[in-house]
C-alpha cells in the first residue's frame, strides 16, 4: 500500500494547514508554528439568490482586498523564511490551508441540513450564509513552475492530497459539493504565480452539476458508462490506460478541451484504489505536459475534477476531470463574448477531431 505522511497543525488565526509529504520525502516529522500574530478571520459571505435562473451567488466583498501577483520575496505561498511571514510556517512538499479571504466559510452549518440552500418557491430576496470551506493546495514550495513541470510523484501526492481532503471537507456539516480546481495563468485571472490550486466545499448543489442530474434523469443512470464508451471508440480518445480514458468531447465547447473518465463508477477521488491514482498520476502528468507542448509557450488552462454531490441522485455522477483552455492559437484567446456569456450558447471554433489530433501529436 502506498505510504504517505499527512501532518496536520495550525496556522495563529486557528486555521487548518495540512502537509502531504512525498512518498521519499526527506523532510522532518514535526513542522514549525505559525509565528505570526493572530488575526480576526473575515465574516461569512452573504450568497444571494438569483430567483430568475434559481442560482445562488456568494457575495465575498472581502476577497477583493486579497494578494495580486506579489514580487517572489512576498509570495505568500513560499515557505515561511526571516524576511517572509508566508501562509506556510515551514518547508513542504504539498501544503493544503483554509483560505485567508474564503468565498464559502469559515462558518460551518450548526447541523447536516441538505435543504438548507433550497428555496422551493424561488422568493425574491432570498438570502444565505455562504457557510463552507475553501482550501489553499500549494503543489511545491518552489515559486516558479508548473504541475506539468514537476516529477510524477509529485503529481501523485497531490493526488492524494485532493482525495484526502476531498473525504475531509464531504465529512463537515452543510457541504454539498466539494471541487478540487486549478487556474494557471494570467490570462485564466490567477492573482498568485507559485502553482498551486484551490478547493471549494459549496453548501449547494452547483448549477453545472444539477444540469448533469436533470440530463441523469432524462438519460438514464448509465450516463457516463455509454459515453466512456462512446468516447473510447471514436477518433478523440487521447489515451486508454487500464483505469482511465482521457478524450476530446463530442461537443467540445473550448479550442482545448479535455475530459476523463475512470472505468469503474467512482463517485469522487477520495473512492480511487492505489493502483489508480498511480495510474491517474501519469495520464494526468502527461496531458498537462501535451498542452504545454502544442505552442511555443505555456498554455493558460482551468483543471475541474468534478465531483458527484451529496445528494439524492449523486450516486449515479461519475468522478470527471475536465481540462479546459481559451486558447485557440499561439497569439489568440477565446473570449465569452455576446451568445456564450448572455445565453450559454457556446460557438466552437476549432473541430474537437482537429483538437484531438493536436493533442495526439503533443503527447
Amino acid at each position: 500500500m502506498t505510504n504517505f505522511r499527512k501532518l496536520q497543525n495550525q496556522l495563529s488565526d486557528g486555521r487548518d494547514i495540512f502537509y502531504f509529504d512525498d512518498e521519499a520525502s526527506q523532510l522532518a516529522a514535526v513542522r514549525k508554528t505559525d509565528s505570526r500574530e493572530s488575526s480576526m478571520r473575515p465574516p461569512v459571505a452573504q450568497m444571494r439568490l438569483d430567483s430568475m435562473t434559481g442560482e445562488w451567488v456568494s457575495i465575498a466583498s472581502h476577497r477583493n482586498a486579497r494578494a495580486f501577483l506579489p514580487p517572489a520575496h512576498m509570495c505568500p505561498l513560499c515557505p515561511t523564511t526571516e524576511t517572509n511571514s508566508s501562509e506556510v510556517p515551514d518547508n513542504f512538499d504539498v501544503a493544503v490551508f483554509e483560505n485567508k479571504s474564503p468565498s464559502f466559510g469559515p462558518t460551518l452549518a450548526d447541523q447536516d441540513d441538505p435543504q438548507y440552500a433550497v428555496v422551493d418557491n424561488l422568493a425574491l430576496g432570498s438570502v444565505r450564509d455562504s457557510i463552507g470551506r475553501c482550501e489553499v493546495v500549494v503543489f511545491s514550495p518552489e515559486h516558479l513552475g508548473s504541475l506539468s513541470q514537476m516529477s510524477v510523484s509529485r503529481v501523485r501526492t497531490v493526488i492524494e492530497a485532493w482525495a484526502e481532503r476531498t473525504v475531509g471537507l464531504q465529512n463537515l456539516p452543510g457541504v454539498r459539493q466539494v471541487f478540487p480546481f486549478e487556474n494557471r495563468g494570467e490570462e485564466i485571472g490567477v492573482t498568485l504565480h507559485h502553482p498551486h490550486g484551490q478547493i471549494y466545499a459549496y453548501p449547494y448543489v452547483t448549477p453545472r452539476t444539477n444540469k448533469l442530474l436533470n440530463s441523469i434523469k432524462a438519460y438514464g443512470p448509465n450516463l457516463f458508462a455509454d459515453t466512456l464508451d462512446f468516447e473510447r471508440d471514436s477518433e478523440r480518445a487521447l489515451i486508454s490506460g487500464e483505469h482511465f480514458t482521457a478524450y476530446v468531447p463530442f461537443a467540445a465547447r473550448w479550442p482545448i478541451e479535455i475530459h476523463l473518465l475512470p472505468h469503474r463508477h467512482v463517485n469522487h477521488l477520495g473512492q480511487l484504489t492505489d493502483d489508480e491514482r498511480d495510474e491517474l498520476a501519469v495520464i494526468y502528468s502527461a496531458l498537462l505536459k501535451a498542452i504545454d507542448k502544442i505552442y511555443d509557450t505555456p498554455t493558460p488552462y482551468i483543471s475541474a475534477w468534478h465531483q458527484a454531490p451529496l445528494v439524492d441522485g449523486g450516486e449515479n455522477v461519475r468522478l470527471q476531470l475536465q481540462i479546459t483552455s481559451p486558447r485557440r492559437a499561439a497569439d489568440k484567446l477565446k473570449f465569452l463574448a455576446g451568445s456564450e456569456s448572455a445565453m450559454g450558447a457556446f460557438i466552437g471554433d476549432v473541430t474537437p477531431e482537429a483538437t484531438a489530433a493536436r493533442i495526439r501529436e503533443a503527447l
